[in-house]
Parts: structure tokens; sequence; C-alpha cells
């Protein structure tokens, strides 16, 4: 074999451990988290928050950040945060645009803030169920639900709420903050030189079941967003049933959506009144 056969193995051979690399180590990229404990005793942005635990189906004890609605029968907003920090981190993020007297229920995942376990999707799904099953325990149903996913928790809010419809139990809202498709396509368009698509395990697909959703839908995305493309949403909400609505950031990209007054202001009047989809 000549020189040019050796460098053509020589670059498969890079090529392919390049690949290898990549799906071994796709949870360490996809999942970042912060571990360090819940605490609203030691976090002055937590004060607000009581400590609470779930016990998932597969016998984790999770703990999450729970603001008890100030009236009787109030809604609740229930938040699933992005792949990287932990609940706590987004605490006052939610304040500023949960609407008076509503409830609020940071859910935190497995390996996230000190809880046991690694994360994964179908882990994180299992956790949500854990804290909505909660909810449920506590009288509050999903007709008061107002599920909000940022990021990484688009994927498991839009999950949540294509179960329960399908339950037959819609739950009163949706809303998303910078969501994808599916993690799938995200990391293709990220690493384009592999086959990314074909080498994910935790998928996420969104777009497959953002149609189930019986709920009005608000999907907020800042359209320099380099982590997410903002034709994502474009295409979220062609494939979801009316009521829907896209709000366009101009400037906004990633995680600062909510920095900007005109998102804040739609996202209070969203969870305030999904029919009004934030107008």
């Amino acid at each position: 074999m000549g020189p040019l056969g050796w460098s053509v193995i020589l670059l498969a051979t890079l090529y392919l451990a390049v690949c290898l690399l990549l799906f071994v180590k796709q949870r360490d990229l996809l999942y970042q988290p912060w571990t360090e404990p819940l605490d609203p005793a030691r976090l002055a942005e937590l004060a607000p928050f009581e400590l609470i635990e779930t016990l998932t189906a597969d016998g984790l004890s999770l703990r999450h950040l729970w603001l008890p609605p100030a009236e009787t029968g109030a809604a609740v907003v229930v938040y699933f945060h992005g792949n990287g920090g932990n609940a706590a981190g987004r605490a006052a993020k939610m304040l500023q645009v949960l609407p008076a007297g509503q409830g609020l229920l940071l859910v935190e995942y497995r390996g996230y803030a000190g809880n046991p376990g690694a994360p994964s999707e179908a882990g994180l799904l299992v956790d949500a169920a854990s804290a909505l099953r909660w909810l449920e325990a506590q009288g509050i149903g999903p007709a008061r639900w107002r599920l909000y996913g940022e990021s990484l928790g688009s994927g498991v809010a839009t999950q949540v709420a294509a179960s329960e419809a399908a339950a037959g139990s819609p739950v009163a809202g949706v809303a998303l903050e910078a969501p994808f498709t599916s993690i799938a396509e995200t990391a293709q368009q990220h690493y384009w030189y592999v086959p990314a698509r074909w080498l994910v395990r935790d998928r996420f697909h969104s777009l497959a079941r953002i149609g189930r959703l019986e709920a009005p839908l608000l999907i907020v995305h800042g359209r320099l967003d380099r982590v997410v493309p903002y034709e994502m949403s474009e295409r979220l909400l062609d494939a979801a049933r009316p009521p829907k609505r896209l709000l366009g950031i101009e400037q906004g990209q990633h995680v600062d959506l909510l920095d900007f007054p005109e998102a804040a202001a739609s996202m209070t009047r969203f969870l305030a009144d999904p029919g009004g989809l934030g107008e």
C-alpha cells in the first residue's frame, strides 16, 4: 500500500475516533449541571420558596423549589429549565414574569443541584412526572398548570403537555423559550462534520410531538440565537395546533430573552391568561 492509501486509512481512523468520542461523551456535552444543593435558607433569592421532595418511578428522591399560590384555586407555573446550571439560577428570572397570586414550581432534574442520579431524556421525563403527580396530590390538577420550558426544558414541557393531552387532561397553556425541533437536529447543525443526528441518544423530538398539544402555545425566540436557530421555532409553530403565537425578539440571543421588556410583558400576560396568547 502506498503513502496515499495509508493517509486515507489514518484520516478514516481519526474520523471514526472523533465520532466515537462524541457518541461516548454526548451526555457530558448535553447536560451541564450545577451540583450545589438547593437551599432556600442560604440563598437570599430563594427566600420565597419552599423545598419539596418527590419520589420518582425509578426510586430517586428529588428536591424541587415550590412557591405556593397566594390564592385558592390560582394557577401554577411549572418551569423546566435548560441544560446548564440548576433551578435556583432561574428563580429571579421567573419571579419577574410570574403573575400576581400564581404559584411556581421550579422542577429540578436528577443529577442537578445535589439530586441523585444521572440525567437522560427518559430520566428527565420521569422526574417531571414525579413533580406533576406531587402537584396533583396537593389538589392542583392539569387545568391549572401553565407549563414553561426553557431550551432543553422545552423538550420536557412539550412531551409532558402531549402526554397530558393524550390522557384526556390537557394543561392550561404551554410557553416555550428558545425551543428546538429536536436535539438530534440541533446537534447536527453544531457538529456538521459527523453524522450527529444518528449518534444522538437523547433526541427530545419536539417537532414530532407538538402537534398533539391541546393548549394555547406561546413561543419566544431570539432572532440572533446561535445555539438554537430561530427557524426551528417557526417550524414548531407550523406543526402546532391553534391557538398559537411566535414572538420573535429581533436582538434576542439564547439566554437573554426575558431581559427584553416586550418578551417579559408578553410572557406575564400569557401566564395570566393563556387564551390571550400574551397580547
